[in-house]
């Protein structure tokens, strides 16, 4: 596996570089984020660390520059700002996951795991989707709203298509953080709440139909029937 960690802390650059080379991961390291950009760009990478507040380019507009050229790669993001507002900007800005430091190692270890494992899967085939006019294709990553392409990020996509899967059923938001995210997040902030708004304008606006409702204490639900007395 190879990893590109861009970080301007020395460090946590030696502790995770330390920490991975022992694991037999081999790391090449960027201190600013001009030349985390250029080596992203031009190399392939298993998945990419990168840190939020660098010298230079800062990590969001980093990962933005390399989502243009590359979708797939994993971009694990490191921040010291806790708040929904900084994690919901990282993300939306192409990360797949955040982690806030302080750190534990074997965090680090888990969560690259599980990014670089939902990175290596494939789809066979064209898989398509539905609920009402709104239609998935899970091997592109694409939907389309009465054949209207919706676009997405990659985190909505991924929230999109747990709902379309799960369609008809009640879920919570720790399930659908653990399935989505793959992990737990702080249960402190309310990023499913944010994606589920940003879904919402995007999906169900100018819709009569509406898809996404919340259920009271409970969580949320894809579907197309009348809504009952509990659910919005």
């Amino acid at each position: 596996m190879k990893i590109l960690l861009i970080e301007d802390t020395h460090d946590l650059i030696s502790v995770i570089v330390r920490g991975l080379n022992d694991a037999n991961i081999e790391v090449s390291v960027a201190v600013d984020g001009q030349t985390g950009l250029e080596m992203a760009l031009n190399h392939e990478f298993d998945l990419i660390i990168l840190d939020i507040m660098l010298p230079g380019l800062n990590g969001i507009q980093v990962c933005r520059e390399v989502r243009k050229v590359k979708e797939n790669v994993p971009i694990l993001m490191l921040t010291a700002l806790a708040s929904t507002e900084n994690i919901v900007t990282g993300l939306d800005s192409g990360a797949d996951d955040y982690m806030v430091k302080p750190f534990k190692f074997a965090e680090l270890e888990a969560r690259i795991r599980t990014l670089v494992r939902r990175g290596n899967r494939e789809f066979v085939k064209s898989d398509m989707i539905s609920i009402s006019d709104l239609e998935i294709n899970t091997s592109s990553k694409t939907a389309f709203r009465n054949k209207n392409a919706v676009s997405l990020t990659s985190t909505e996509y991924r929230l999109l298509e747990y709902l379309v899967k799960n369609q008809n059923k009640v879920l919570s938001r720790i399930q659908i953080l653990e399935n989505v995210w793959d992990i737990d997040f702080n249960m402190g902030t309310n990023v499913v709440d944010v994606y589920i708004n940003y879904l919402r304008k995007k999906i169900d606006t100018n819709y009569p139909d509406k898809l996404i409702h919340t259920v009271f204490g409970m969580g949320y639900i894809m579907k197309t029937e009348n809504l009952n007395a509990n659910s919005v």
